[in-house]
C-alpha cells in the first residue's frame, strides 16, 4: 500500500483501443464483447485480448450467462478514475494537438446533463453541487464533501438514505471533476444515491445505450426550487 502500482494500471489505460472500451462502459452498462469491438473500432480477436487483459488488470469485471460473455467497469474507483483522467487530458492537452478533442463539440444534451458510471455529470450536476455547497448543505474537505446538519434534514426529506450512503465500502461523497465543465459534481456514494432519488421521482430519464440524461419538466422545476 506504500508504493501503489501506478505503472501497471497506467499501462492498463495507455492503449487507445482499450480506453475506448472502458470510455463505453461509463454508463454503468453490460455489454458483450461483439459491441465493445464495434465501439472501439477492434476485430473480435483483438477485443478478445484487450478484454482480457483489462478483466486480469481488476478495471473490468466478467459475468458469464451462459454461452454469453458481458463486461462491465469493477469498481466505482475504476470510472472515477477514468473520468478523472479524461478531464485531466483536456487540461493538459497540447497546444496544437491533431486531433483535438474539445468537450464543445459535443451533443447539447451530453453537455448537459449525462451518467458517470452511477452519478450525474454534465452542467446540471455541477449546478446541484455548487448550488448545494451555497446553501450550506455540504462543505468542501480537500477532495470530499461534508453533509452539514441541515443537508441532512434537506437530503432526508428527499428521501435520500445517507445511512446507507455511509455504510458502503466506496467513498461517501467525492468531488469528481467533471470532464466538459471542468468543474466538480459530486461523485461516490452520495451521488449514486442522489441519481437514485432523480430517477425514481421522475426527474431524470435514461436514455438507452447512451451517457446523456433527459430533465423533466418536473425535474427542471424541482431542480429550479430545490437548487435556484
Amino acid at each position: 500500500m506504500d508504493d501503489p502500482d501506478v505503472a501497471r494500471v497506467a499501462g492498463l489505460l495507455a492503449d487507445p483501443a482499450r480506453a475506448r472500451i472502458l470510455r463505453t462502459l461509463l454508463d454503468g452498462t453490460m455489454r458483450p464483447a461483439g459491441e465493445l469491438a464495434f465501439a472501439a473500432n477492434i476485430s473480435a480477436q483483438s477485443a478478445s485480448a484487450h478484454l482480457a487483459k483489462l478483466v486480469q488488470g481488476g478495471l473490468l469485471s466478467l459475468d458469464a450467462q451462459g454461452r454469453h460473455r458481458y463486461f462491465r467497469i469493477a469498481s466505482p474507483e475504476v470510472a472515477d478514475a477514468i473520468e478523472s483522467l479524461g478531464s485531466l487530458s483536456i487540461a493538459v492537452r497540447p497546444r496544437n494537438p491533431r486531433s483535438p478533442a474539445d468537450p464543445k463539440s459535443a451533443p447539447i444534451q451530453f453537455l448537459h446533463a449525462r451518467t458517470c458510471y452511477d452519478h450525474l455529470a454534465g452542467e446540471k450536476a455541477v449546478q446541484v453541487c455548487e448550488a448545494m455547497l451555497r446553501a450550506r448543505w455540504m462543505t468542501a474537505e480537500g477532495r470530499d464533501f461534508h453533509v452539514t446538519r441541515l443537508g441532512q434534514d434537506k437530503l432526508a426529506m428527499l428521501e435520500v438514505d445517507l445511512a446507507a450512503a455511509r455504510r458502503s465500502r466506496r467513498a461517501f461523497a467525492r468531488a469528481c471533476v467533471d470532464l466538459t465543465q471542468r468543474r466538480p459534481h459530486i461523485g461516490g456514494a452520495l451521488g449514486a444515491a442522489l441519481l437514485e432519488m432523480y430517477i425514481a421521482r421522475g426527474w431524470i430519464l435514461r436514455t438507452r445505450r447512451s451517457r446523456a440524461v433527459s430533465i423533466t419538466p418536473a425535474g427542471n422545476e424541482a431542480f429550479r426550487r430545490l437548487f435556484a
